[in-house]
C-alpha cells in the first residue's frame, strides 16, 4: 500500500486546513478512504460546517500523490471559488479556477494544466454550458482526471431548491470519464427526495454518508413584521447590539441596496453584496468581513454556499427565502465555530409576491419553448438572439435561461464558439409533467416556510424535519423552545423615521443610447440631438415606500393621490432640480387609463407653475407595451403607436410624465419625437417603475 509523506498524511493534511488539534468528524475518513483506496462514488450529505471540502482536498493530496491527474472540482459561486482556492493552499494542494472574472488568465492556466502543475482546477457549471470551453475539457482535462466533485450537489437536481440546468450536463460529462474514476458529491442541504435524484444520475452504487443537521450553536428566531419599515427599524435596533459579524439577507438587489442605505444611516457599518457587485467588490466585502472589519454584509443569495467564516454569529433574513431547505442553508452560515449565533427571519408581506414571481419564471412557458424551437426548426442556419428577440415575443433574461435548458434537453445547440442557435436533430418535447411536479413542490417550499414563520414547534425541528433529518430532537435553544432571544416589537417613531426612508428613495433613469439589434426601422446610436436627459422615477411598483399608494391609483382608484403628486413635486423641485430648467409639462397618453396619467401631468404641471400641453397621440389599433416582452419588439411598438401633434408642440425644455415605466423604450420613442419636433431638452419621469431587481 501508498505510504504518504509525513507531512501528506490525512491527519496532517486535516491540521493544515482546520488548524493544530483537529480531528476527523465521524464520517470523514470513510470518505476520503472510500475515494482513495476503493475509488467509489460518494455523497456527502452533512450540515455547513462539517468539513465537506476538507474530504475532497486530503482526497486529492493523496491521489496526487499515488500519481493520479488534477481534481476536476464543479463549483457553483465565486465566492465558494476563492474561498476554497485559500483552503486548498492549505492542504497543500495547488488550485486554479476558471470562470467568467478571470479570461485573462485563462491561457496560464492551460499551460499548467498541460505541465502537471496544478491538483485541483474549479471550473463554474455554466462553463459546461459553453461548446468550445466542453471541448477543451474534454481533450486536455478529462483524459488525466483523477477525481470529479461536484460541489452543491443537490443542484443536479430538479427537486432541489436550487436546480441549475447547467448541473445537469454532469451527468453527460460523467458518461464521459472513467468508469472507476472516484467520483465525489457534497451539500448540505439535500431531503429524500434529492438523494433519490442525485443517486441516479451519480450512479446506484453510489456510498451515501448522511450526518445529522442539527446546529448546536444556533438559536433559531422567526418574527412577522409585514411593514418593511417595522422591519428595517427591527434592524436598527437590534443590529447594532448583536455580537461579532454577521450578514443580512435580501431576496432582490434593490432592497439589499435599501437596507444598507438605512443601517449605514444608522451607524452601522454595512456592505451590500449582490450579483451585481463587481467581482472586485465583491473580493474586498468577503475579505472585510472575514477579517471582522464590517459589522453585517447586507446581500442576495450571491453571498451563500461554500462561504466559510466560522465566526459568523449572526444571519438574519429580511424577507423569507422560497424554502426550508435554503433557508437552512443559509441560516447555517452562522455558528460554526463560536458557542452561540443568533438566525433570525423576519417576514414581511411583499415575501409571497417575489417568490411567486421566482416559481413563475424558473421554467420557461410551453408555449414560449415552443415557438422558440419550432422557429429554429424552420430556419436555414444559425440564428442570434437578437433575430430570435425580433420574431419572438420573449424577454432576453427568459430567452437565454431558456436556450440553456433547451441545449441541456438537446433541442438546441450553439453553433461553434459563436452566440448563435440552431436546431438539432434530436426529436424534443415539452415536459409539462415535470415542469408541473416541480412547481407543485415549490408551491408546498413556499407554504412550509409561512409555517415555520408562525408555528409553535421548535424552529430546528422543523427545519431537520422538512430535510428528513432522522432522529430529530427539540433544540432547547430557539424562540419556540426557550424563548424570544431578541425583541419582537419596534420602537413606532424608528419605524416611522423608517418610512420616511422608503418613502426618500430615487431612482434614475438613464437614457437608451443604442437601438436594440434586431429592428428593421432604426439601427445604431440615438444621436444626441434625438436622446431624452436622465430621468427619475419616484418608486418601484407596489413594493415598500410610495409603492402602494401607485398600485391603489393604477388598480382601484383611478387617480393618484394628492401624496403622490406632493411627493413628485418634491423630487423634481428640491432632489432632481432638471437642467435646463423644464419650460412645460406633457405626458404619455394612455389607452386603457386616459384620464389617470393625464390628470397627474396636469397636476404636476399646476403644482410646478408650468403649461401643460396634450400634444402626444396615440394609434387605435396599436398593442399594448405591457405586452411586450423584449427591447426589440418594446421599440417596435413604441415606434408605432405613438406620435406628437406638429405644430403644436413649445420648444422649450419639457417634463415628459408617464405613471408606469418598465422599459423605458416608450419614454425613449416619445422624447426621440418631441425632440424632432423641436423640443429643446425632455426630462422624463414616472412615478412606478415595474422592471425587476
Amino acid at each position: 500500500m501508498h505510504t504518504p509523506s509525513a507531512s501528506h498524511r490525512p491527519e496532517a493534511l486535516l491540521t493544515g486546513i482546520a488548524g493544530p488539534g483537529a480531528g476527523f468528524r465521524p464520517g470523514q475518513r470513510d470518505a476520503i478512504d472510500a475515494l482513495v483506496d476503493e475509488r467509489r462514488r460518494v455523497l456527502l450529505v452533512q450540515r455547513t460546517g462539517w468539513g465537506k471540502s476538507a474530504v475532497y482536498f486530503i482526497a486529492t493530496r493523496l491521489l496526487r500523490d499515488r500519481g493520479a491527474g488534477p481534481t476536476l472540482l464543479i463549483s457553483p459561486l465565486l465566492a465558494l471559488m476563492r474561498n476554497q482556492i485559500d483552503m486548498a493552499l492549505r492542504a497543500q494542494v495547488r488550485a486554479a479556477t476558471i470562470n467568467s472574472a478571470n479570461t485573462d488568465q485563462w491561457n496560464a492556466i492551460d499551460r499548467q494544466l498541460r505541465d502537471d502543475e496544478i491538483d485541483l482546477l474549479l471550473v463554474s457549471p455554466e462553463r459546461l454550458n459553453n461548446p468550445r470551453f466542453r471541448d477543451q475539457l474534454e481533450q486536455v482535462v478529462a483524459p488525466c482526471t483523477g477525481l470529479l466533485v461536484i460541489d452543491e450537489a443537490h443542484c443536479i437536481s430538479d427537486w432541489g431548491h436550487d436546480f441549475r440546468p447547467d448541473y445537469r450536463r454532469v451527468r453527460t460529462l460523467i458518461d464521459r470519464l472513467p468508469a472507476d474514476l472516484p467520483v465525489l458529491g457534497s451539500t448540505a442541504t439535500a431531503n429524500d427526495r434529492v438523494i433519490a435524484d442525485v443517486t441516479e444520475q451519480l450512479g446506484n452504487d453510489l456510498l451515501v454518508l448522511r450526518g445529522r443537521l442539527d446546529r448546536d450553536s444556533l438559536v433559531l428566531q422567526a418574527i412577522v413584521l409585514p411593514d418593511p419599515a417595522a422591519r428595517l427599524a427591527w434592524l436598527a435596533e437590534q443590529v447594532p447590539g448583536l455580537p461579532g459579524s454577521g450578514i443580512v439577507y435580501c431576496l432582490t438587489i434593490s432592497d439589499v441596496e435599501r437596507v444598507t442605505s438605512w443601517l449605514r444611516d444608522h451607524g452601522v457599518d454595512a456592505q451590500g453584496y449582490s450579483g451585481s457587485t463587481d467581482p472586485a467588490e465583491r473580493e474586498a466585502v468577503e475579505q472585510r468581513l472575514s477579517d471582522n472589519d464590517l459589522k453585517v454584509v447586507v446581500a442576495t443569495s450571491a453571498l451563500g454556499m461554500g462561504y466559510d467564516k466560522p465566526d459568523l454569529q449572526f444571519v438574519i433574513h429580511y424577507q423569507s427565502p422560497g424554502s426550508p431547505i435554503a433557508y437552512y442553508q443559509q441560516v447555517g452560515r452562522a455558528g460554526r465555530g463560536v458557542d452561540r449565533a443568533y438566525g433570525v427571519l423576519l417576514c414581511g408581506h411583499e415575501d409571497v409576491d417575489i417568490q411567486d414571481y421566482f416559481i413563475s419564471t424558473a421554467f420557461p412557458p410551453r408555449e414560449q419553448a415552443e415557438r422558440v424551437v419550432d422557429h429554429l426548426t424552420a430556419t436555414a442556419g444559425p440564428v442570434t438572439l437578437d433575430e430570435l428577440q425580433a420574431e419572438v415575443n420573449i424577454g432576453y433574461g427568459r430567452l437565454t435561461a431558456m436556450l440553456k435548458v433547451l441545449a441541456v434537453e438537446g433541442a438546441v445547440v450553439q453553433a461553434g464558439s459563436t452566440t448563435k442557435w440552431e436546431r438539432t436533430d434530436q426529436v424534443w418535447v415539452y415536459d409539462e409533467d415535470r415542469v408541473a411536479h416541480v412547481t407543485a413542490m415549490r408551491r408546498r417550499e413556499q407554504q412550509a416556510m409561512r409555517d415555520y414563520a408562525t408555528t409553535d414547534r421548535c424552529l430546528m425541528a422543523f427545519l431537520r424535519t422538512q430535510l428528513d433529518d432522522p432522529d430529530v430532537t427539540t433544540c432547547g435553544r430557539c424562540a419556540n423552545c426557550a424563548g424570544p432571544a431578541l425583541a419582537v416589537t419596534v420602537d413606532p417613531a424608528l419605524a416611522n423615521q423608517a418610512s420616511r426612508h422608503l418613502r426618500r428613495e430615487v431612482l434614475e433613469l438613464s437614457p437608451r443610447k443604442q437601438w436594440p439589434r434586431g429592428l428593421d426601422s432604426h439601427r445604431g446610436r440615438i444621436g444626441d440631438d434625438r436622446r431624452v436627459e436622465p430621468g427619475r422615477v419616484l418608486c418601484r411598483w407596489g413594493r415598500a415606500g410610495w409603492g402602494p399608494l401607485v398600485e391603489q391609483a393604477w388598480l382601484r382608484d383611478g387617480r393618484f393621490d394628492d401624496r403622490l403628486v406632493a411627493a413628485a413635486v418634491d423630487l423634481i423641485r428640491e432632489q432632481w432640480a432638471p437642467q435646463p430648467a423644464p419650460t412645460w409639462v406633457t405626458w404619455v397618453p394612455s389607452r386603457r387609463r386616459p384620464a389617470l396619467v393625464a390628470d397627474l401631468a396636469e397636476r404636476l404641471a399646476a403644482s410646478l407653475g408650468l403649461p401643460a400641453y396634450d400634444v402626444v397621440t396615440i394609434g387605435a389599433e396599436t398593442l399594448s407595451q405591457r405586452s411586450q416582452h423584449n427591447s426589440v419588439q418594446q421599440a417596435a411598438n413604441a415606434l408605432d403607436t405613438y406620435e406628437v401633434v406638429t405644430g403644436d408642440v413649445p420648444s422649450g425644455p419639457a417634463l415628459l410624465v408617464d405613471g408606469l415605466v418598465h422599459s423605458q423604450w416608450t419614454l425613449t420613442v416619445v422624447g426621440m419625437l418631441l425632440r424632432d419636433a423641436g423640443v429643446a431638452a425632455v426630462h422624463p419621469f414616472a412615478l412606478a417603475t415595474s422592471a425587476a431587481s
